[in-house]
Formats: C-alpha cells, sequence, structure tokens
C-alpha cells in the first residue's frame, strides 16, 4: 500500500505538467476590410472685398446675356 501512494507522489507531477494552456498570439494571414459608407456634403463660401465682387457680377452677368443672346439666335 505504501508503494501506491509513492507511484501516485511520483506520476502526480507528470500528469498536472502535461494540462498546461498554450496561449498563441498571431497575427491574421488576410487583410481586415471595413466597408463604410460615408456621404460627405460641402458648402462652400468665399469672401471677397467690394471691387472684386463688383467686378465678378460684372463678368457673371455679361456671361448671362451672352449665353440668352447664342440661345436667342440658335432658334
Amino acid at each position: 500500500m505504501h508503494w501506491i501512494k509513492s507511484l501516485i507522489a511520483l506520476l502526480s507531477p507528470l500528469l498536472f505538467t502535461q494540462c498546461v494552456p498554450r496561449i498563441e498570439i498571431a497575427t491574421p494571414t488576410a487583410p481586415i476590410t471595413i466597408n463604410i459608407k460615408v456621404k460627405i456634403e460641402h458648402d462652400i463660401f468665399i469672401k471677397a472685398d467690394p471691387q472684386s465682387e463688383a467686378l465678378l457680377n460684372r463678368d457673371r452677368a455679361a456671361s448671362e446675356t451672352s449665353a440668352g443672346a447664342e440661345a436667342g439666335t440658335r432658334r
């Protein structure tokens, strides 16, 4: 009976060392893909000095009248 206790005492460390969990950290083999649908809206405001605004308005009016004259000649 004494030899059974000795045998258990000798074999028990072997049993416990075989049950050690293994932790492994590895990088993924494929790249991570994230699909995101994003809607972006912009409002752009331009500030100009009064002389520049007058020049831009004059050019805009001239281009509108020339576009209207061209549309009239096409008919």
